[in-house]
């Protein structure tokens, strides 16, 4: 017997073809290539901001003879805080937390503001007129004070051309 006419093998070579379907519709998906965009723009904004930081706004701020970003603290068991390095971080992460908030997420939930506002929400509950109670629309009874509750007004038919 043929290790091709093996049914194992006929079963493991279907399972790999589907899962291999599988990942190249993963992959093709648009949000995949968005968000490795999205990744590889991020990493390179960073590396923008850390250097504009690092090589000129630190050095504008007075912190010993070189500047903020060389700024250490000796420490007595022979080695160096280097706080200058962790401000250089802290004022990079602020940059690029300002930038994200003013430019993605204060746009984008503008954008959101302005769609929600097109399309009215639909009405799920109304309130029991014995215990003011919200309830499901098409409650018969409140599940809190179990009082028959009166049917829903329809709205007025609309009238037809004739």
């Amino acid at each position: 017997m043929s290790v091709w006419n093996n049914p194992n093998m006929q079963r493991v070579e279907k399972g790999a073809v589907s899962w291999l379907t599988g990942f190249k519709e993963f992959i093709l998906r648009g949000n995949v290539v968005d968000l490795a965009v999205g990744i590889v723009i991020g990493a390179a904004f960073t590396s923008v901001v850390n250097a504009f930081v690092s090589d000129i706004i630190t050095p504008l701020i007075p912190a010993g003879k070189t500047g903020l970003s060389t700024w250490t603290v000796p420490l007595p068991f022979g080695s160096h805080l280097l706080l200058g390095a962790f401000i250089n971080a802290v004022i990079s992460f602020l940059i690029i937390a300002f930038v994200v908030y003013f430019f993605v997420v204060r746009p984008v939930n503008t954008l959101m503001s302005l769609y929600k506002k097109g399309q009215p929400e639909a009405v799920t509950t109304r309130e029991c007129p014995y215990c003011i109670s919200n309830v499901p629309l098409k409650a018969t009874r409140c599940p809190y004070c179990t009082s028959q509750l009166p049917p829903i007004a329809q709205p007025p038919a609309t009238a037809q051309p004739s």
